[in-house]
């Protein structure tokens, strides 16, 4: 089961640090969002940070079975289709409509939704808590995209 629950971590993982190179190559080509784009791809590496953090407490058999999105396969293919996106968007930058678009279907997706699920609700999980305590500044990204779309009247 440990063997299992890595493997879903290490996509996890890659699946942060995909949708961070792809929130830092929009924030290198889109100068009027280039700030919102910087912190947002942060974030994604904090979330990386503390998913990689959790496989300490793993090794103790002590990491929260609920905190870790347990389809591996959807990970597994979230993971290619950033990678393809980050390599044709580094050929031919998307406008930037299709920008927004691309990070809020990310965003909404099943692995990074399950994250931001984990950080609000309430849990009797003290490394759960931990984690939610350490990720407080990093608010729904979803949300903050959705609320960036409108200013931009993308829709």
């Amino acid at each position: 089961m440990d063997n299992e629950i890595s493997k879903l971590l290490d996509e996890s993982i890659e699946m942060e640090l995909n949708v961070s190179k792809l929130y830092n190559l929009y924030s290198n080509n889109f100068s009027e969002d280039r700030d919102f784009w910087w912190t947002l791809s942060i974030e994604e590496k904090n979330h990386a940070a503390l998913v990689e953090s959790g496989k300490k407490y793993l090794e103790f058999g002590i990491f929260p079975d609920e905190a870790v999105y347990h389809d591996l396969e959807r990970l597994v293919e979230s993971n290619r289709e950033i990678k393809g996106l980050i390599e044709n968007y580094e050929k031919r930058l998307p406008l930037m409509e299709e920008a927004y678009r691309t990070a809020l279907r990310l965003e909404e997706s099943s692995g990074e939704s399950h994250f931001q699920k984990i950080m609000e609700k309430d849990s009797d999980s003290k490394i759960i808590k931990i984690f939610q305590d350490l990720n407080k500044g990093n608010k729904d990204h979803a949300q903050r995209i959705r609320k960036k779309m409108l200013e931009r009247g993308i829709k």
